[in-house]
């Protein structure tokens, strides 16, 4: 295993242009990165050192809807992942081209609250390429230490589209679990893409504008499913253990602007979540309480 350790958060800015502009229908032809690996690369992407800037935590707490607190919301430390995982998705070794790939579930385990002043390390890395009725799935792992103690950890599972998919090899972790009914009304403005994208350094065209989400196929422009499952925690925030997983699958994109509707169910312990419209279904989620 090749490990490849960062001082700072790698910029996401050029990265992501290393990504997209070779999928640009009106582009293509531009040289991009090629994706040829049969497997997942052999390397861990480390960062050690993470400090919190207060500034930051506080634009995160509130496009997201967090209160403020002495402790981390439980999807904040995916904001120093993220960096990591774009640049290991850009790298060469990586199987598929990052703009080729839908985000599918999400799983956040934390072990304990990470507290504001806290220093923490990072790690990621890619895991189990495996096939899917739609083509194949990739995970990426995130590792959050402090003094060597694991306090959070998180899956990142994804996409890739394509011919000769197969059945998954185990049953999908939220198989059959449907999103409970609820009264709750979310107003996504039209620029939430846009806000949570400054924050989160996630800019991927699909996000930001009505013009760049229809040149990759969107009618309009999409919410983060990332900002989603935030939003989803904060609405519960006084209610969460302090230490719980949080599993998610990204069903159908939210259209920006639009109204959504947030429902929960908890039974024996175990929270039942899901965003919907209508009859679509957006997310939906199960958080379970922790040792």
């Amino acid at each position: 295993m090749t490990t490849r350790t960062f001082d700072k958060a790698p910029s996401t800015a050029p990265m992501m242009l290393k990504a997209v502009l070779p999928a640009l229908p009106v582009i293509g032809g531009l040289p991009g990165v090629k994706h040829a690996a049969k497997d997942v690369p052999d390397l861990v992407l480390e960062r050690s050192g993470v400090t919190v800037d207060p500034a930051h935590l506080a634009k995160y707490n509130r496009v997201c809807g967090f209160s403020d607190s002495d402790t981390l919301p439980a999807t904040y430390p995916h904001m120093s992942a993220f960096p990591l995982h774009m640049a290991l998705m850009t790298d060469t070794a990586f199987p598929f081209a990052p703009m080729g790939l839908v985000h599918l579930r999400n799983s956040i385990t934390q072990h304990r609250p990470i507290g504001v002043g806290e220093t923490f390390d990072v790690s990621v890395r890619a895991a189990d390429l495996r096939p899917h009725p739609k083509g194949r799935l990739v995970d990426l792992l995130t590792t959050v230490t402090v003094g060597g103690e694991v306090v959070w950890e998180e899956t990142t599972t994804l996409l890739a589209r394509g011919k000769g998919g197969a059945d998954e090899r185990t049953p999908a972790p939220l198989g059959g679990v449907e999103a409970p009914s609820g009264a709750a009304q979310w107003k996504l403005g039209g620029d939430l893409g846009r806000r949570y994208g400054a924050v989160s350094g996630d800019r991927n065209p699909i996000h930001l504008h009505p013009l760049t989400a229809k040149a990759f196929g969107f009618p309009r422009n999409i919410a983060h499913g990332m900002w989603t499952k935030a939003h989803v925690l904060a609405a519960l925030q006084n209610r969460l253990p302090k230490a719980f997983t949080i599993d998610v699958e990204f069903k159908k994109p939210i259209l920006l602007p639009g109204t959504v509707t947030f429902g929960s169910r908890t039974n024996g312990g175990v929270t039942t979540v899901g965003v919907t419209s209508g009859e679509r279904v957006h997310l939906v989620g199960r958080i379970t309480p922790g040792a």
